[in-house]
């Protein structure tokens, strides 16, 4: 979107436009902000409405609301992990909320079918597989079943997730992913492509894996100090970063380059956050030189000045922004337009629980019914508690306005295609009858065979006598590989049905 630079705002501008810090009351540390945006940006703009009625603007989302669920649908004792890092320790889909939690010996996370609520049971069984602690999770946006995982052993895995109730701990990834120094810090995956998955590690590199093969595509190290917070653009043909060294970053992967950067963005030198809008502006979350907490919208092609600089608050929690492409808003939270003042208070929700971290469903896993427009689920120390936004109506029917098609799970195109070249929109869906997850398909990873891309050299004497090998002995050698094959088929039919029976004795159904 094209903003002439007499609608830009610099900082002095924003700043005198808005009551000071000291004359607003700051909202609770621990709660859910609602923004309405116009063209560009994020908060404060009842200070706006206050001063004149004529910009106030109609929204259909002015009088959205929060409210946690009732108690006995909250997840309850969770061990939550308490490792040292800025995660949002859970990753949620239509199907599954999956918890990062605390273990002994290694790295673990919970995963929970969404309609499991109530006290989980200590001895439910657990994903494990890492030998140190997991530290961030993501599902994948074009299978409900499948998730990654990062953490401090240095690698990334991923994760085949079955419908069934787990009634023993899974502890085999699909594939292991292994390319990192350090500990790895970010997983999250292509918006539009099947099967590409981006991670970043404390060795400030960033790997794209086809997770198909399990090879890694692309490397970047182009950041000099430890990377944030990472945020690919709608169609995934670039990504945004924040670092340490304090600058925000435009990566464009395929050309290995970074094609526009930002210095401080925000004047504070606490960690900042990034995310791409659906028109391919950047909103920021950080902090100013006295510590306020600052919000921030910029159009990545003129870097040098803002389209909107807010300051909100003084508080040390960094903010954490969810996006919603469909409804264009911010949840800490926001709405966008597309005149000045760029930015429209909605709402704020709060509660006196401080929170561990925060997790977002996507758009196609809300109720249609309730005119529920955003769930969230906020992580405290022993429990996960859901928290829905709500745009009241009278009417029992669809709301057209509230729910344009939103992104579905069917991929865009397939890794090759987004590697020579191509870029595309996601696949949209209607949630005019609600949203029905598929069933569980399996994520087959066909591993190529290194040795096939290496120069020929002198035949072993293994495979010199194997091709020396009588007809008849390789005939009963390739009979007992048949046999042994459906041998193991057999035993893991009757593994399946065992566990069934199992889980329906569980499940209380028998």
């Amino acid at each position: 979107m094209q903003i002439s630079r007499l609608q830009r705002a610099s900082k002095k501008d924003v700043v005198a436009s808005f009551p000071s810090a000291e004359s607003r009351t700051p909202p609770p540390p621990d709660s859910v902000l609602s923004w309405s945006q116009t063209s560009a940006l994020p908060p404060f703009v009842y200070a706006i409405t206050a001063m004149s009625r004529s910009i106030v603007r109609q929204s259909k989302f002015r009088h959205v609301f929060g409210q946690t669920v009732k108690a006995e649908q909250a997840y309850d004792d969770i061990r939550v992990s308490k490792v040292t890092w800025d995660s949002s320790f859970c990753a949620i889909n239509p199907k599954f909320l999956a918890v990062i939690v605390e273990s002994s010996g290694g790295g673990s996370f919970l995963v929970l079918p969404i309609s499991k609520t109530g006290r989980v049971d200590k001895n439910y069984p657990m994903v494990i597989g890492h030998s140190g602690p997991v530290l961030d999770i993501d599902w994948c946006p074009h299978d409900d079943n499948v998730l990654a995982s990062g953490s401090e052993d240095c690698t990334a895995m991923v994760w085949q997730i079955p419908d069934h109730t787990l009634t023993r701990p899974i502890s085999d990834p699909i594939v292991v992913l292994e390319g990192h120094s350090k500990r790895v810090g970010i997983v999250t995956w292509h918006p539009t492509a099947r099967n590409i998955l981006l991670t970043a590690g404390s060795d400030n590199l960033i790997i794209i894996w086809n997770v198909g093969t399990g090879e890694p595509l692309i490397s970047m190290d182009d950041h000099p100090d430890l990377i944030y917070s990472i945020s690919w653009n709608r169609n995934g043909s670039l990504f945004c970063t924040t670092c340490k060294d304090r600058r925000l970053r435009v990566c464009d992967p395929r050309k290995r380059e970074v094609v526009a950067e930002r210095l401080a963005p925000h004047d504070g030198i606490r960690p900042m956050r990034a995310i791409f809008t659906r028109d391919g502006n950047i909103f920021t979350t950080g902090f100013t030189r006295m510590s306020q907490r600052e919000l921030g919208l910029w159009d990545p092609t003129n870097f040098e000045e803002p389209i909107a600089l807010l300051e909100l608050d003084t508080s040390n929690g960094v903010l954490l922004p969810y996006y919603d492409a469909d409804a264009n808003m911010v949840y800490l939270c926001g709405k966008i337009t597309e005149e000045p003042p760029y930015v429209h208070y909605l709402n704020t929700f709060s509660s006196k629980e401080p929170q561990r971290g925060m997790g977002f469903m996507p758009k196609r896993g809300v109720d249609v019914s309730k005119c529920e427009i955003a769930r969230l689920f906020k992580l405290l120390d022993k429990k996960c508690e859901p928290i829905t936004m709500t745009v009241p109506r009278k009417s029992d029917l669809f709301q057209d306005d509230l729910y344009p098609d939103t992104a579905g799970p069917e991929p865009a195109m397939e890794p090759e295609d987004w590697l020579e070249g191509r870029n595309e929109d996601p696949i949209l869906v209607s949630m005019r009858d609600g949203y029905v997850p598929p069933k569980s398909r399996e994520l087959k990873v066909a591993r190529k065979n290194v040795l096939d891309s290496r120069p020929a050299t002198r035949r072993s004497m293994s495979t010199l006598e194997t091709s020396s090998l009588p007809p008849q002995l390789l005939e009963r050698l390739l009979e007992e590989i048949q046999n042994l094959k459906a041998t193991v088929l057999s035993q893991e039919k009757r593994i399946c049905d065992l566990e069934n029976k199992l889980s329906q004795y569980t499940n209380g159904t028998d």
